[in-house]
């Protein structure tokens, strides 16, 4: 016999979990711990990631970069406001490094960050540029961070472990980080659509997103093929595909 969508809800409450869904997918996401505390966790990490570029000299100094990222970043970020009404109280924050290790990382609460080298590798215009900025913004608007981090938990079975508990394991746990590689390739697809929709929101063309993608996929580029990415090829397709909807719009 199926319990009500009532008493659902309140069993997930009473144990602590909030149900949720994600923007525009409408896929359903347990999550235990709450958006205030992930994005303060989340803010704290780029804080010290940030203070320690710029103690190296390797924080914002391509002007004309940041100049570009935070004009292209205003109209993404209204498209996610839209989307998502409560990421207007975020404190959003965009920087550049010239660390090759980064290549793009938006963190719960708008925090970006994006690699200068990455973006000469590639060559990125301001559209496709923007689709790989789409890309790092849907997974805060997602909330993917918050929902690793539930996962996690659940997967650890201490259901009362405080998030900095839990943000230090998966740094450290590889097996931890193999159990979660299943919802981290969901959630890098869910990006690229998501990704897609907001840049097309945010007024660039189909043209650049399929540009970005196709670059991806010529290149292989190292800094975004993992485990848990989509092969290129099909990152390609699907934004081929995404392309001919937004050109019926």
């Amino acid at each position: 016999m199926y319990a009500s969508a009532s008493l659902l809800a309140g069993l997930l409450l009473a144990c602590g979990a909030v149900c949720a869904q994600v923007p525009e997918s409408g896929r359903a996401q347990e999550l235990r711990y709450s958006a205030e505390e992930v994005d303060a966790g989340m803010e704290e990490r780029y804080i010290d990631r940030t203070v320690d570029l710029a103690a190296e000299g390797k924080l914002d100094e391509d002007r004309v970069l940041l100049a570009r990222l935070r004009y292209i970043s205003t109209e993404l970020i209204r498209a996610a406001v839209a989307l998502k009404p409560e990421t207007a109280n975020w404190r959003w924050e965009v920087h550049t490094t010239s660390d090759s290790e980064v290549d793009a990382i938006c963190m719960a609460g708008g925090k970006i960050l994006v690699g200068s080298a990455f973006v000469r590798q590639l060559a990125l215009t301001d559209g496709e540029l923007a689709t790989l900025l789409a890309h790092e913004v849907a997974h805060a608007v997602a909330e993917h961070h918050r929902e690793t981090f539930s996962e996690a938990m659940l997967l650890n079975r201490l259901p009362s472990v405080p998030l900095e508990v839990v943000m230090a394991r998966l740094d450290s746990d590889l097996s931890l980080q193999i159990r979660l590689s299943a919802l981290s390739s969901l959630q890098e697809s869910e990006a690229d659509q998501l990704g897609m929709l907001l840049a097309h929101r945010a007024g660039w063309s189909a043209a650049d997103i399929v540009s970005f993608y196709r670059k991806l996929a010529e290149g292989e580029q190292a800094a975004l093929v993992s485990s848990a990415y989509p092969a290129n090829a099909s990152r390609l397709s699907m934004a081929r595909g995404m392309a001919l909807l937004f050109n019926d719009d």
